[in-house]
C-alpha cells in the first residue's frame, strides 16, 4: 500500500481553509503543517492538529513533507514556489501561476532546473460536464467559433472593489483556460474592450468583451460582467460551440447538449474529480507515476498570457499578438531575475513559445 502524500498548506485564508478541508477528505494525502504570515491565522486553520509557522518551506522541511500546496496571494506565488522548488519540494499552486507572465516564465525555468513538479490548480477543468463538452467538440469536427457569456453580480468587498481590471484579472482566466482545453488550440491574438457600467460598485472596469484568434483560425469570444444582477449565469458561464458537423451548448451546470450530423460517437462519461479535489488527485497521481498532469507549469502559462494580452489590448485599444506578450515577458524576466542559474536558462531560450507545451 502506498503511503499518503504528506503536504504543507501555505496560506490560511478562505481558500487555504478550503484546501485544508479537501486534504482532510482525501485518503491519499496527509496534512502535516499550515503556514501563514499571520501566526494566529495559521493556528486557527490548523485547529491544533498539525504544526504551524510563518515560513511554508521551512515548515515543510522540518515536518518531512513530500510537497507544498501554495495558496498564498498572487503576489507571493513566485517567491514561495521558487523557494519550494529549489528546496526539493514539488508544488501544487493556486491559479494564477504567478502575478505576471514574466514571473511565470521564471517559474518554468525553476521547474526545469530543479526537476521538481510544479502544477497549477486550474480547478474548473475538473468538471465531468466540461469533459463531456470537450468530447462533443471532438465529435463535431473542425471548430469555427466558441463563445462564453458570464454575467454575475457578486459583492465580495475587499481588494476586488479597487482593482483596475477586476473581471479580467480575477475571473477571466477560468474561461480562457477552459477555451484552450475544449478546443485543444492555443491563442494567437486578442482584441479586447472593457468598460464599467454606471451602476458598478467596482473602481475598475467590471465588464469586458474579448475576441481571440486561436490556432487553426478558430475564434473564441468572451463576454462578461461582474456587476450584472438578474438572470445570472452559472459560475462557469454559458457556452456555445459552432463546428463543422453541428453545435454544442453548455449552461455551466448541467450536461452539455449536442446536435450533429457526424457519425462519430462520443465516448462515455469521464470522472476527472471535482474542482480542487480533482486538482489534488491529479497532483498526487502525477507524483506517483511521473506522468505530467494538466496544469503543469509549461502547459499553464498561456492561460495567464491570454489574460495579460487582453488587459494590454483594452489599455491600448489595439489587437495584441500573444507572441509579442511572451517576448516582452521574456525580456522582463531576464532583466528581473535574481538567481544566476535561472537567468542563464532564460537567456538560452531561442524562442519563448517553443519552451511552452500545448494543452
Amino acid at each position: 500500500m502506498t503511503s499518503p502524500l504528506r503536504v504543507v498548506v501555505v496560506g490560511a485564508g478562505a481558500m487555504g481553509r478550503a484546501w485544508i478541508r479537501t486534504v482532510a477528505d482525501d485518503p491519499d494525502v496527509d496534512l502535516v503543517g499550515v503556514a501563514d504570515l499571520d501566526p494566529a491565522a495559521a493556528e486557527s486553520a490548523a485547529e491544533g492538529r498539525v504544526p504551524t509557522g510563518t515560513d511554508g518551506v521551512a515548515l515543510a522541511l522540518s515536518t518531512g513533507a513530500d510537497a507544498l500546496i501554495n495558496v498564498t496571494v498572487p503576489a507571493a506565488h513566485h517567491p514561495v514556489t521558487t523557494a519550494a522548488l529549489f528546496a526539493g519540494l514539488p508544488v501544487l499552486g493556486e491559479k494564477p501561476v504567478a502575478e505576471t507572465v514574466a514571473q511565470a516564465l521564471s517559474l518554468v525555468a525553476a521547474a526545469e532546473l530543479t526537476g521538481e513538479l510544479f502544477m497549477v490548480s486550474q480547478s474548473r477543468r475538473y468538471n465531468a460536464h466540461l469533459w463531456a463538452l470537450r468530447e462533443q467538440a471532438r465529435v463535431l469536427g473542425r471548430p469555427g467559433l466558441l463563445t462564453t457569456e458570464f454575467f454575475r453580480a457578486p459583492r465580495f468587498g475587499g481588494f476586488r472593489d479597487t482593482m483596475d481590471h477586476p473581471l479580467l484579472l480575477d475571473m477571466a482566466i477560468h474561461p480562457f483556460d477552459t477555451a484552450r482545453f475544449v478546443l485543444g488550440a492555443e491563442p494567437v491574438s486578442v482584441y479586447c474592450e472593457e468598460h464599467n457600467p454606471p451602476w458598478s460598485w467596482y473602481a475598475g472596469d467590471a465588464a469586458a468583451t474579448a475576441t481571440f484568434e486561436m490556432t487553426g483560425g478558430v475564434r473564441y469570444v468572451y463576454t462578461g460582467s461582474w456587476c450584472s444582477p438578474g438572470l445570472e449565469t452559472s459560475w462557469n458561464g454559458t457556452w456555445r460551440l459552432s463546428a463543422e458537423h453541428g453545435s454544442a451548448t453548455w449552461n455551466g451546470d448541467d450536461p452539455p447538449v449536442m446536435e450533429t450530423t457526424s457519425t462519430l460517437t462520443a465516448a462515455g462519461p469521464t470522472d476527472p474529480g471535482h474542482e480542487i479535489a480533482g486538482s489534488l488527485r491529479a497532483f498526487t497521481h502525477a507524483l506517483r507515476t511521473g506522468v505530467p498532469p494538466m496544469g503543469e507549469v509549461h502547459e499553464n502559462v498561456l492561460s495567464l498570457t491570454m489574460v495579460e494580452a487582453a488587459v494590454q489590448s483594452s489599455s491600448t485599444g489595439a489587437r495584441v499578438l500573444i507572441d509579442d506578450v511572451l517576448e516582452r515577458a521574456h525580456a522582463t524576466a531576464v532583466a528581473a531575475e535574481t538567481r544566476d542559474d535561472v537567468r542563464e536558462l532564460l537567456q538560452s531560450w531561442g524562442s519563448v513559445r517553443e519552451a511552452l507545451k500545448t494543452s
